[in-house]
C-alpha cells in the first residue's frame, strides 16, 4: 500500500537512487520539493534538464563542459605545457579553489580498481599519451586521490609514462591516505602542489 501519491512515491525513489541518500534524506528533500516555493523547483528542474541535455565532455581533457572544449583547455592564459591529471571534474574544483595552479588538466574518468573490474582501457590514459605525443607537454602533475586505488592508478601512470620525454611529479603526501581530493581543504592542496616531487 502506498502512503504517498504515486507522483510522490517516483519522486522519492528517483531522489534516493543519488549517492549518500537514504530513504529519510530522499523523503524530507521530496517534501522540500513539493511544498516549496513552485517558481524555484521549477528552475531547479529546469537547470537539471539543461545539464542533462547540454553538458558533454571536453574534447581535450574529459573535463565537463557545453562547448567542444572547457573554459580552461580553451584559455590561451593557462600553461598549456603543464598537465594535472584528476581522477575527476571534482578534483579540478578543489585545485582551482587553490588558486595556486595555472595549468592544464586531464581527467581519468575514475581510478584503476580489480576488485570492480576498473582497467586502464575504461579510463583516459590511452588519450593522456596521445595529447603528451601530439603536444609540446613539458610536465605531467599526477594528482590522484590519496586510495589504494588511486596510489596504483599513480604508479601505473607513472611507468608508462617514463618512456616519454616528459618530467613526471606527484602531488606531495599533506594529502591524508584515504583522503578525496575535493574533500581537502585549499590551503593543504596548495601545499601538497608546491611541495610536488619529480618522479
Amino acid at each position: 500500500m502506498e502512503i504517498f501519491s504515486k507522483d510522490m512515491t517516483n519522486l522519492i525513489a528517483s531522489l534516493r537512487n543519488l549517492p549518500g541518500i537514504g530513504m529519510r534524506s530522499a523523503t524530507r528533500l521530496a517534501f522540500y520539493i513539493v511544498n516549496g516555493d513552485k517558481n524555484q523547483m521549477l528552475k531547479l528542474a529546469e537547470n537539471i534538464t539543461n545539464a542533462c541535455n547540454n553538458i558533454k565532455r571536453c574534447k581535450t581533457c574529459f573535463s565537463i563542459t557545453s562547448e567542444d572544449k572547457c573554459a580552461i583547455c580553451s584559455n590561451p592564459n593557462r600553461n598549456h605545457k603543464q598537465i594535472m591529471v584528476v581522477e575527476n571534474e571534482q578534483g579540478i574544483a578543489a585545485y582551482e579553489e587553490t588558486r595556486e595552479y595555472n595549468g592544464v588538466y586531464h581527467v581519468l574518468g575514475g581510478a584503476l580498481d580489480p576488485l570492480k573490474t576498473i582497467g586502464p582501457s575504461q579510463l583516459k590514459i590511452k588519450e593522456l599519451v596521445d595529447r603528451i605525443v601530439q603536444g609540446d607537454c613539458e610536465e605531467v602533475i599526477i594528482a590522484t586521490n590519496s586510495s589504494e586505488a588511486g596510489d596504483l592508478t599513480a604508479s601505473y601512470l607513472i611507468k608508462i609514462l617514463k618512456d616519454y620525454n616528459v618530467k613526471i611529479s606527484k602531488i606531495a603526501s599533506g594529502v591524508p591516505f584515504g583522503g578525496d581530493i575535493e574533500n581537502i581543504d585549499p590551503l593543504t592542496l596548495g601545499r601538497a602542489l608546491k611541495g610536488r616531487t619529480e618522479l
